[in-house]
């Protein structure tokens, strides 16, 4: 049973994961664009992409309840999860920056 209701909640995950990335990618590309320095990127980061990291944030939570964690411990690996995407993303940013390039468009 839990095995047929898994890639419901993954396709979910999966969806808001997407969804995020794409804004976070988008908002790197402005930030870069706009000459921001890292500083200023990292403090943007934070309030940037509201709706897309909710959604990813919930949809994480409700899999991993589903999965059995407790509440408190599904919502802990939410926010470890958005935190590693805004640690990947500034990192991006600093490589971009560094080299005066801009990332690829999504195709």
């Amino acid at each position: 049973l839990l095995a047929t209701m898994a890639p419901a909640g993954t396709g979910t995950v999966e969806t808001t994961r997407a969804a995020f990335t794409k804004c976070l990618r988008g908002h790197l590309k402005k930030s870069l664009q706009a000459k921001m320095s890292e500083a200023e990127y990292e403090v943007s980061l934070k309030g940037a992409c509201d709706t897309e990291r909710e959604a990813f944030r919930a949809a994480v939570t409700t899999a991993n309840t589903s999965s059995g964690y407790s509440a408190a411990d599904a919502a802990d690996n939410a926010e470890m999860q958005i935190e590693d995407y805004h640690a990947s993303f500034t990192d991006k940013f600093a490589d971009f920056s560094s080299s005066n390039t801009l990332p690829a468009d999504d195709s």
